[in-house]
């Protein structure tokens, strides 16, 4: 694992965001995650200078079951940010954890020549994690902003205390290993527009 606490010139830039279920039931009202606020603020922030570089921006929408917060169709499910769709922009839904898993989004990649990413969003242990875990896989280059994914408190189980969500969102970069990129701050984190893409030239 890198940690890199430095500014946005001491890493190379990604090519990608990809924003993971940043959806009104995660990002507002009564059930939204602890740091929604802060959060949202980095994913703005995120989604701004990707889109101002040319990079492509990819939000993930989590299709949920019959009854849960995100279920398609309801207010919950859709998502926070304004969408510009285009070229350079797009929304994958997804009825995974891993946003790879049977959706488009390893083509759409490939197709534009990303070689690296960044992940932000929601649920830190949950689809940010196997997102970026997958991607990894892939073997592209992924950088995790620590401010800019975030999760629920774990209530206390059998034999375990409960775990604020600040810890669980840790442990969840701690589990990706020593591949991933973590950086402290989204503004740290430099976009590009990848350089191969067949729309490079717009």
């Amino acid at each position: 694992m890198t940690e890199n606490a430095a500014g946005a010139d001491a890493m190379s830039p990604v090519e990608a965001l990809i924003v993971v279920d940043a959806q009104v039931a995660f990002m507002s009202g009564e059930e939204a995650v602890p740091a929604a606020a802060e959060l949202l603020v980095q994913l703005k922030s995120l989604v701004t200078r990707a889109r101002e570089a040319g990079a492509l921006v990819v939000h993930l929408q989590n299709d949920g079951a019959p009854g849960t917060a995100d279920e398609p169709g309801t207010p919950g499910w859709e998502l926070h940010l304004p969408v510009e769709a285009g070229a350079r922009e797009t929304v994958i839904r997804k009825e995974e954890d891993d946003g790879f898993e049977g959706t488009n989004l390893g083509d759409l990649l490939a197709r534009e020549g990303v070689r690296s990413l960044a992940v932000c969003g929601v649920m830190s242990e949950m689809c940010v994690l196997a997102t970026a875990r997958a991607a990894l896989e892939r073997d592209y280059r992924v950088v995790l902003p620590h401010d800019a994914h975030a999760t629920y408190d774990i209530p206390a189980g059998p034999g375990s205390d409960a775990v604020p969500a600040a810890t669980a969102s840790r442990v969840a970069e701690w589990a990706l290993g020593d591949e991933i990129e973590i950086v402290a701050r989204a503004a740290s984190v430099p976009f590009a527009r990848p350089f191969t893409s067949p729309t490079s030239g717009e």
